[in-house]
C-alpha cells in the first residue's frame, strides 16, 4: 500500500476509508494504537504474524508490548458506503478530530489528525533521513 488519502470524520467517529487500501487490505481488518499517537492499520493476517513476533520477545517487554497494540486493537469492518467506525477510546489516543490523513506504508497503513500529521511531517529532518537510508545500503 501507497500513498495518501484526506479523509473526513463525522461526529460518530465514522470515516470513508480508501477503496485502494480496502482492495488489498479486504472489508475487514484491524485498527490499533500506534507510537507515534496515529492509528495503525493490518489486514488480520498481518496483524496475527506481528503478534507471533510479540510472542517471541522476552517476556516482560513483549508482555507490555501486546498490551499497547492487542489491548486497543479492535476489528473494524467497511460499511455499504466503504466508512469505518473508530472507537472514542482509539480516536482519543490518536487525537482524531474532523479532518484526518490515511496514509499507505506498504504492509499496513497509518490515521492521522491531519493538523498531528502536518506538525509531525514539519519535523521530518532530510539529514536525519539520508542518514537512515545510508544505514540501510542506499
Amino acid at each position: 500500500m501507497m500513498g495518501t488519502y484526506n479523509q473526513s470524520m463525522d461526529v460518530k467517529g465514522r470515516m470513508s476509508f480508501p477503496a485502494k487500501f480496502r482492495e488489498i487490505i479486504g472489508e475487514r481488518f484491524i485498527v490499533t494504537r500506534g507510537i507515534d499517537h496515529c492509528l495503525l492499520v493490518f489486514s488480520p493476517e498481518d496483524f496475527d504474524r506481528l503478534n507471533e513476533k510479540f510472542r517471541e520477545m522476552p517476556l516482560a517487554s513483549g508482555r507490555d508490548i501486546i498490551r499497547f497494540f492487542t489491548g486497543s486493537a479492535i476489528e473494524a469492518e467497511a460499511d455499504k458506503q466503504g466508512r469505518i467506525l473508530v472507537p472514542q477510546p482509539l480516536r482519543d489516543w490518536a487525537g482524531l478530530e474532523k479532518e484526518v490523513i490515511v496514509m499507505g506504508l506498504t504492509d499496513r497503513c497509518e490515521i492521522w489528525d491531519k493538523c498531528r500529521w502536518e506538525e509531525r511531517s514539519a519535523k521530518l529532518d532530510d539529514e536525519a533521513l539520508l542518514a537512515a537510508l545510508e544505514g540501510v545500503g542506499i
